[in-house]
């Protein structure tokens, strides 16, 4: 029998440390399907982002379709911005509920795209990958620590093509803001400043006590999944999910994965030393309106130590008065990003768009070195061709958005002891807190019975 497009990859990797793609006269039969020809792509989640995320993935075949609520596969299926093409392809796709029914009955899945409410990145993602499945996976990649680190070892050992949903990686911005630094543009940073206009749903809030009547169209066990059971209420689905603790991971996991990406990247982070957080009311079920996070990092080569400071809910960072005019709005309206340098600083909006210089003059006067990293065709579009090229994406799970993610939800366990009067001190390699064990229970969770990894 012909070899599938993934024991191709698997034995080419095994054999070499780059793929070579054979012609398809070479390894023969008429019904053979060569690398570099159309994947068959399953997507778990059609409605928020995962709308978009179904549109990117069916440049490919896309052969299943997955969500919890059939109101969302029924708006995604009818939208009139679907070219009849691609609107009857999706017609024709397997439609089911759980994703788990979706792996193991479409054997001929190559990849899937994972567009659910943060509780089940991991469990959806962990199966396919164990199932052999490329994984493209929306930000932020898990709800845990643990879950990142799983993953990205999952990944690693199964040498598949895995990325994470953070668009504004493959932004030019994200690459000029790091060929300037690189450049010695602002000189050495020790400080960089991060804010997002997040939360823009409910948080500071307790639970419901009402207890509605789950609809017909919701299969409310299979979209809680391995989170502590709970009535239905129209208040975790289907958007407002991101600001409660068993379903989200608040605010730095909804934009820290654009935002706290730009500096991860350019600053080469790695893990951070010490992390601490102040913030207003945060209750047992949901996270603060507002917060404020610190995180210090030690010298990386010839980097010096930096301390980046996360700010949400409205709060800003102090204004370069020096540097920037009266009047100027800094970032955009979603947010934005502030490096400082012993030179001048940097200056970029939410998704690292529109870098400049500052003060302006320095902007005026700076030479642009050469563009010395490729530049991307979409943040979707770059995993479906390392796909068939063989090649690694620019954020897999192994050695790039598993360490980001574990740095953003850092921050959500320092948010938990915001009023202990303590500095977290985190060890990576134990993935504890040595200095202060209380903590160490929030670096995971425990599954509902019925869910694991």
């Amino acid at each position: 029998m012909s070899p599938t497009r993934r024991d191709f990859l698997g034995t080419a990797a095994a054999a070499a440390a780059g793929l070579v793609i054979v012609p398809r006269k070479v390894l023969g039969g008429r019904g053979y399907q060569a690398p570099s020809d159309t994947l068959n792509i399953g997507c778990v989640g059609v409605g928020g982002k995962g709308f978009s995320d179904v549109q990117a993935a069916s440049k490919e075949n896309v052969i299943a379709l997955c969500d919890a609520d059939d109101t969302m596969m029924a708006r995604f299926l009818s939208a009139e911005q679907h070219p009849p093409e691609k609107k009857a392809m999706y017609e024709r796709a397997a439609k089911y509920r759980d994703f788990r029914k979706m792996l193991w009955a479409e054997k001929g899945l190559d990849a899937i795209t994972i567009s659910t409410p943060d509780h089940t990145h991991a469990v959806a993602a962990m199966m396919a990958l164990k199932l052999g499945k490329h994984v493209f996976l929306q930000k932020p990649l898990t709800h845990t620590i643990k879950e990142a680190r799983l993953l990205a070892e999952e990944a690693k050992a199964r040498n598949l093509v895995t990325q994470m949903g953070n668009q504004g990686h493959a932004k030019e911005g994200a690459r000029l803001i790091c060929e300037w630094i690189w450049d010695g543009a602002i000189g050495d940073v020790a400080e960089v400043h991060v804010w997002t206009n997040r939360p823009i749903w409910p948080q500071g809030i307790e639970a419901p006590k009402e207890i509605p009547s789950v609809p017909p169209t919701l299969d409310w066990d299979v979209w809680l999944g391995p989170a502590p059971w709970r009535p239905y209420h129209p208040a975790y689905t289907p958007f407002t999910w991101r600001g409660w603790w068993d379903f989200g991971t608040g605010a730095v996991g909804d934009m820290g994965a654009h935002l706290i990406d730009q500096p991860y990247w350019a600053l080469n982070l790695g893990p951070p030393a010490t992390i601490q957080a102040s913030a207003t009311k945060l209750t047992k079920d949901s996270y603060p309106l507002a917060e404020i996070i610190t995180y210090t990092f030690p010298a990386r080569g010839k980097m010096p130590p930096v301390t980046l400071t996360w700010y949400d809910g409205g709060i800003m960072p102090p204004r370069p008065f020096a540097a920037i005019e009266n009047g100027r709005m800094m970032g955009d309206d979603g947010g934005g990003v502030l490096f400082v340098g012993k030179k001048g600083m940097i200056i970029c909006s939410t998704y690292g768009d529109n870098p400049r210089l500052l003060p302006e003059q320095l902007m005026k006067d700076y030479k642009r070195p050469e563009k010395t990293i490729p530049r991307s065709p979409g943040i979707a579009e770059e995993w479906l061709a390392a796909i068939k090229e063989g090649k690694k994406s620019t954020t897999d799970f192994a050695e790039y958005s598993g360490p980001l993610t574990e740095l953003m939800l850092l921050g959500n366990v320092a948010l938990r002891f915001k009023d202990a009067k303590v500095v977290l001190q985190w060890d990576p390699a134990k993935m504890e807190f040595p200095n202060f064990p209380e903590a160490n229970k929030y670096v995971h969770k425990e599954y509902r019975p019925g869910w694991t990894l």
